[in-house]
């Protein structure tokens, strides 16, 4: 083959494969590729954002002309800081978790009025309104106390204010609550209070109770000594005899008992003396 044939040859090669290069680039500019979990707003330059979203898939699109903006439809957590001031004027710290989304009916709009960075631009800002004007509207203890109630208006009042700016949020709860160092040492200072206050009361009702105790001990021992001068003038000089002669019969069984006492009856009396056999070997 001469020379002028193989750069004809060539040049023919060169010109196919630049138009297979051309028309590569120009088909890779025409897809783009959503993936699941999103959606897309197409932008046209004559025409402006499109009303209606791109789902997921492999699409087309006129380059250079029309340029795709992907958004993530999924829901998504945000936490959101916030220190405020309570009703009695106390500074509070909290922090609120968000899950939310966007509308995706609304996503034109949304572009057009916020951006693709949509939730960095008004979660911040509206939740702390909401915050703010919420907690202004309770005590630093009842914050506590009634938390349940107070998550309860700042998810209603958050998804109204999200509604506004086209999102959806499917959770709002307060995960953090703390004080500032002044109100935790007055909360600590108050309760120390409340339980010398518990301990002063118990200390208070116990001397009431041995109070009671004394008395009562009294009563009966007041009552034993009257029934006993009762019983005695009743009964005259006789109970005092029986007592003395029981006290004389537990006497003389007690000395009955002991071997070093011998008991001699000697009349009418008692006489009392040591056996001599005992001393033998002292």
């Amino acid at each position: 083959m001469s020379a002028p044939k193989v750069a004809a040859l060539l040049n023919n090669v060169a010109k196919v494969a630049i138009g297979l290069g051309l028309g590569g680039t120009l088909l890779n500019a025409s897809l783009f590729t959503v993936d699941g979990g999103e959606q897309a707003v197409i932008f046209d330059r004559f025409r402006g954002v499109l009303d209606e979203t791109v789902g997921e898939g492999t699409h087309f699109l006129i380059p250079g002309l029309q340029k795709p903006y992907i958004f993530d439809i999924r829901t998504r957590a945000r936490a959101i800081s916030s220190v405020t001031g309570t009703k009695d004027l106390q500074m509070v710290n909290l922090t609120l978790r968000v899950l939310s989304k966007p509308d995706v009916q609304q996503l034109p709009h949304i572009f057009k009025t916020l951006g693709v960075d949509y939730d960095e631009r008004v979660l911040p800002s509206i939740g702390n309104e909401v915050l703010k004007a919420v907690v202004a509207q309770f005590n630093a203890d009842q914050l506590l106390t009634e938390r349940p109630h107070v998550s309860a208006l700042v998810r209603d009042a958050l998804l109204r204010r999200a509604k506004d700016f086209n999102l959806l949020l499917d959770d709002v709860a307060i995960t953090h609550l703390s004080y500032g160092a002044e109100f935790s040492r007055a909360v600590e200072q108050k309760q120390v209070a409340q339980q010398e206050a518990e301990r002063s009361k118990f200390v208070v009702a116990k001397a009431e109770q041995e109070r009671r105790a004394a008395i009562i001990r009294a009563e009966g021992e007041s009552e034993a000594a009257k029934l006993i001068s009762d019983a005695t003038a009743a009964a005259g000089f006789g109970l005092i005899e029986l007592r003395r002669i029981e006290a004389s019969r537990e006497i003389a069984a007690t000395l009955g008992k002991n071997r070093n006492v011998a008991y001699l009856p000697s009349g009418n009396n008692m006489l009392f003396g040591i056996n001599p056999s005992n001393f033998g070997n002292n």
